[in-house]
């Protein structure tokens, strides 16, 4: 029997969708245009899960995006929501940014079968490059959103077979929040906020860490001076990254009627016969599902218990940027229906720095001249510029047990200080006297000293940082490797020769930072097939219920092929999701 809502919307859809993030609202937005009725629910009291907090980058190869800017030759395709939209070909522009020849299809399938291998079965991989362009398409032609290539942001591993180094990551065009309305205020806020509230993109970034150092760095400074004055004098409530993609694809389900409901959890899913009919959510009220539900509720990485479960030591939920609300509930779910689960040892990982004031997830510190990290020992033990992912795994290094090379150290001297933003601080500025006190930081005018305060042993960090500023003299890291990749370069200096990556460390004082094996989301959850539908171990469905997402396997196994490879395949999957609801409401089966 139907439970009537408390705001009077019908308690029976053709879909309930869990979680308000990406998948989740693509998957909501994807079913309303095929005549579908919806309904987002959504755990926390605000919408947009980790995608709001994110960067907001989307991994697709081959999209319109990149064919416009002339780094995709791409296919002519059609989005199957009834419209029609014709991929702008790149041979018109193909060599307007000096870079590497346009993508292709084939490129990108050997890309990711090169990187992640038989960890996720073909068809994923396979799936996910088909049908990701007319997704893009989707979205662009049914929301507010546009995107724009991110220029030079470098797949991760471009040397691996089908690579590039010219990215294949697009990010939103700064978005107007006042096409939210009163919605604005419920947007899940950035993990780190931009002073002034200044709309800055990824690509944004990348120049503006570089203030002291380039031009650009300035001169990007003057543009953002600029976007935010235009704004104010507007009126416009401009966001960027994944504050604009939240923002966009929730305007883009307030325009299709599809109602989301904040502070509604998932409490369990209802079953008749085996199939997935419903959920239930709080007061034991039961949402109806005619067709199915679509879990999106991300990961668990705010569940100490599954992460002890599940995941190396040492481990945290305090050292996470993922949602608050990100604790496993949809997982869980699909676990006491029989699902099969894949991958949940892993996670989106970052080498990070557990703040006094919260985590910062560190992309370009890392990776600046004048650098290195360190473990216990006092030595060196990875590429610190590789990507971030596979960065934390060398902090745990190989087997179970407890991470070999934790705990670590980014350790630099005055002159990196001087030359580079650090964790949002300017060059230059002091690093807070209460990280110290917290023992986040140390800062001495030896490195025998330094060594003394973070507990390694001086003479191995001495030869240690002796060896390396070797390499830097050279450009040649003979150890690691550190330079070598495109993708070392995207966060490194320009005008330090000859490597931008290496720099020397002679320049007291020396400073410590620790590092702690922080994360975006957990990358394991509920195994799926092609049409995003949920899987027991013997491969059978379970009738009724789907998964996107960080709810889902990854479909990037233990990698993470370039920015955006989390919420690309998260919104390609919550849209296969719908499609294979639509095609189950036209043909009047169970598919």
């Amino acid at each position: 029997m139907a439970v009537e809502h408390g705001n009077g919307d019908h308690a029976e859809y053709d879909v309930v969708v869990v979680g308000s993030g990406a998948a989740g609202m693509t998957a909501a937005l994807a079913a309303a245009h095929q005549g579908l009725q919806v309904v987002v629910l959504e755990k926390a009291g605000k919408f947009g899960g980790s995608t709001a907090r994110s960067g907001g980058g989307v991994w697709i190869p081959n999209n319109e995006v990149l064919c416009a800017a002339g780094q995709a030759a791409g296919e002519d395709t059609q989005a199957n929501d009834g419209g029609s939209s014709r991929l702008p070909r790149a041979r018109l522009q193909q060599h307007r940014h000096g870079l590497d020849e346009p993508d292709t299809p084939d490129q990108a399938r050997t890309y990711l079968e090169a990187i992640v291998g038989d960890v996720v079965p073909a068809e994923l991989r396979e799936t996910f490059l088909d049908r990701g362009p007319e997704v893009v398409a989707f979205v662009q032609r049914r929301t507010p959103l546009r995107f724009q290539w991110v220029p030079h942001y470098s797949d991760y591993h471009p040397e691996a077979p089908g690579g590039r180094a010219a990215g294949r990551s697009v990010e939103p065009v700064p978005f107007d929040g006042r096409l939210l309305g009163d919605d604005l205020a419920a947007l899940e806020p950035p993990y780190s906020a931009a002073p002034l509230g200044v709309p800055i993109t990824q690509a944004d970034y990348r120049w503006l860490s570089l203030l002291a150092r380039h031009p650009r760095g300035a001169l990007r400074l003057l543009t953002l001076a600029g976007r935010w004055l235009t704004g104010r004098l507007t009126g416009r409530r401009l966001l960027s990254m994944g504050q604009a993609l939240a923002a966009g694809l929730r305007t883009g389900l307030r325009d299709a009627g599809v109602p989301v409901r904040l502070n509604s959890p998932l409490v369990d899913l209802v079953t008749e016969d085996g199939r997935v009919t419903g959920v239930v959510t709080t007061g034991g009220e039961v949402l109806h599902a005619r067709l199915g539900v679509v879990l999106a509720a991300g990961g668990f990485e705010r569940n100490e218990e599954m992460r002890t479960k599940y995941q190396r030591q040492p481990i945290g939920t305090e050292w996470t940027v993922g949602a608050r609300a990100n604790t496993g509930d949809a997982i869980v779910a699909g676990l006491k229906l029989g699902a099969a689960v894949d991958l949940m040892d892993d996670a989106w990982w970052g080498p990070t720095i557990p703040l006094t004031g919260g985590p910062w997830f560190a992309l370009a510190e890392r990776s600046r001249p004048g650098c290195l990290m360190v473990d216990a020992r006092g030595e060196r033990f990875v590429n610190e510029s590789a990507p971030y992912v596979e960065a934390v795994h060398a902090m745990y290094g190989p087997g179970d047990g407890p991470g070999e090379h934790i705990p670590t150290w980014l350790v630099f001297d005055q002159r990196y200080r001087n030359r580079y933003m650090f964790t949002g601080l300017g060059p230059r500025q002091p690093l807070p006297g209460r990280w110290f006190k917290a023992g986040v930081a140390a800062k001495a005018g030896t490195l025998q000293a330094l060594a003394e305060r973070i507990g390694v042993p001086s003479a191995a960090l001495e030869h240690t940082v002796a060896r390396f500023n070797g390499f830097a003299r050279t450009g040649i890291d003979e150890d690691f490797g550190r330079g070598n990749s495109a993708y070392d370069h995207y966060y490194g200096d320009p005008r330090n020769k000859p490597n931008p990556s290496l720099g020397p460390l002679d320049k007291p004082p020396f400073y410590a930072v620790r590092i702690v094996p922080g994360d975006l989301g957990t990358k394991g959850g509920l195994r799926i097939d092609p049409h995003a539908r949920v899987l027991r171990e013997d491969g059978s469905v379970i009738e009724g219920l789907y998964a996107a997402g960080n709810t889902s396997a990854a479909v990037m196994g233990h990698t993470y092929a370039g920015p955006g490879a989390t919420i690309g395949p998260a919104m390609v999957f919550g849209y296969l999701a719908a499609a294979h609801l639509a095609a189950q409401n036209r043909t009047g089966g169970r598919r």
